[in-house]
C-alpha cells in the first residue's frame, strides 16, 4: 500500500504508543470512542482497519482522530508523530503534565493553577506593550479558578475571542469557560436560526455569509444580539466569553475603544484574544464540520483565503493564541483532561 506524504508524519510512532500501553487495535478503538464521547468530540468509528491504516501510514488521521489520540495517550501531535513541532512547542511539556500527582489535599488547587498558567503561557503571545494585557488576563483566569474554590475577586470581565472560520476560537473559548466558569456565548449558537430565517424572508440564501444582503442587513443584527446577551450577563456580575469572528470589529480601533469605555464605566475589564491558524488547518476544520454556511468558502477557497491575513493579528488584539496545526487546542484538551484527574 502507498504511504501518504504529510510533513513530519511518522505513523510508526502511533503504533509504538499503542503497544507501550499494551493495547490491541480493537482496545485502542474502544478507548478512542470513550475519550471522544467524554470530551464531546465527533465520535470516530475507530474500527481496527482505520487504526491500522493510521499506523501504517495509508490513512492520515483527521482532526477528530488526532484530538482523541492526543487525549488518550496524553501527548501532543508532534509527540505522536502527526507533524513537525512548531517553534517553541516543546515535546516534553505533555509528559510533565501527565505525571502530576493525584490530589490528596485541597491545597493542590495551586498545582492546578500552575498547570493552567503553563498552558496559557505556552500558547499565547502578548501584543500589548510589555505584555500587560496578557498578564492581566492570565491573572483573571487564575483568579476565576481560585474563586470557584472559595477565593478570588467578583469583578467581571468581558473576553472577546476572534478569528477566521475554522481557526479554533470556539474550542479555545470552551476551554477558558471550563477553567473559569465564565459564561460562554457563541455567535453561531445564539444567532444562526435568526439569521437563516431573516435571510430567507428577505429572499436570500439561508447559508449566505458573503453577500451585501447578509453583510448590511443581517450581520449587524447578529452581533447586536451577541453583545446584548453579553450585557445581560455582565450587568449581573457574570463574566462572559464571546466567540465570534469579530473581523470588522477588531479592525476598528474606535469600536474597541467605545466598548472598553462602556465596560470601564461599569467596572468591567476587557480582554481581546485573536486565534491564529494556518490556512490548511482551517480548511480541514471547515470541511470536517460540514456546515452549510461554509459552502461558499469551500467552493471559492482561493478567493476567500486571498483576503485573509493569517500572519498578523488585528491591531486591537491584546493576545494571540497560536493554533497553527491545531497545537493550542491539542494542548488545551490535554490540560483539561489533566485538571479533571487532579481534582477527581
Amino acid at each position: 500500500m502507498k504511504t501518504i506524504a504529510r510533513p513530519g508524519w511518522q505513523p510508526v510512532i502511533l503504533r509504538q504508543h499503542r503497544e507501550a500501553h499494551g493495547l490491541s487495535l480493537e482496545a485502542a478503538g474502544d478507548q478512542l470512542r470513550t475519550v471522544a464521547s467524554r470530551h464531546g468530540l465527533a465520535a470516530p468509528a475507530a474500527n481496527f482497519q482505520t487504526l491500522w491504516g493510521h499506523e501504517r501510514g495509508t490513512i492520515y488521521p483527521g482532526p477528530h482522530y488526532r484530538r482523541a489520540y492526543c487525549l488518550m495517550y496524553r501527548a501532543s501531535e508532534p509527540a505522536l508523530g502527526f507533524r513537525h513541532p512548531l517553534p517553541g512547542e516543546e515535546p516534553g511539556v505533555e509528559n510533565s503534565i501527565s505525571e502530576l500527582p493525584q490530589p490528596t489535599d485541597p491545597a493542590l488547587d495551586n498545582q492546578a493553577a500552575q498547570l493552567i498558567q503553563q498552558t496559557l503561557l505556552q500558547v499565547s503571545t502578548a501584543l500589548s506593550p510589555d505584555g500587560i494585557q496578557q498578564d492581566a488576563l492570565r491573572s483573571r483566569v487564575l483568579d476565576a479558578w481560585r474563586r470557584r474554590h472559595g477565593q478570588g475577586s467578583p469583578k467581571p470581565i468581558l473576553v472577546l475571542v476572534g478569528g477566521y472560520a475554522g481557526s479554533g476560537k470556539t474550542e479555545f473559548s470552551r476551554f477558558l469557560s471550563d477553567i473559569t466558569g465564565w459564561a460562554f456565548l457563541d455567535k453561531d449558537s445564539i444567532t444562526r436560526p435568526m439569521a437563516e430565517r431573516l435571510l430567507t424572508s428577505l429572499g436570500g440564501d439561508p447559508n449566505d455569509r458573503h453577500s451585501e444582503l447578509y453583510l448590511h442587513e443581517v450581520r449587524p443584527l447578529g452581533y447586536r444580539c451577541l453583545m446584548e446577551t453579553a450585557w445581560d450577563n455582565l450587568d449581573l456580575g457574570t463574566s462572559a466569553i464571546l466567540s465570534a469572528p469579530f473581523i470588522a470589529e477588531l479592525a476598528d480601533p474606535d469600536w474597541v475603544t467605545r466598548l472598553t469605555n462602556r465596560c470601564a464605566a461599569k467596572g468591567i475589564d476587557v480582554a481581546v484574544i485573536w486565534i491564529r491558524c494556518d490556512v490548511e488547518s482551517m480548511r480541514e476544520y471547515i470541511e470536517f464540520r460540514g456546515a452549510g454556511r461554509d459552502a461558499w468558502k469551500l467552493a471559492n477557497w482561493d478567493t476567500y483565503t486571498s483576503s485573509l491575513n493569517t500572519d498578523q493579528s488585528p491591531p486591537t488584539a491584546h493576545i494571540t493564541i497560536d493554533n497553527r496545526l491545531g497545537s493550542a487546542i491539542s494542548l488545551a484538551d490535554r490540560t483539561r483532561e489533566t485538571l479533571r484527574r487532579i481534582l477527581a
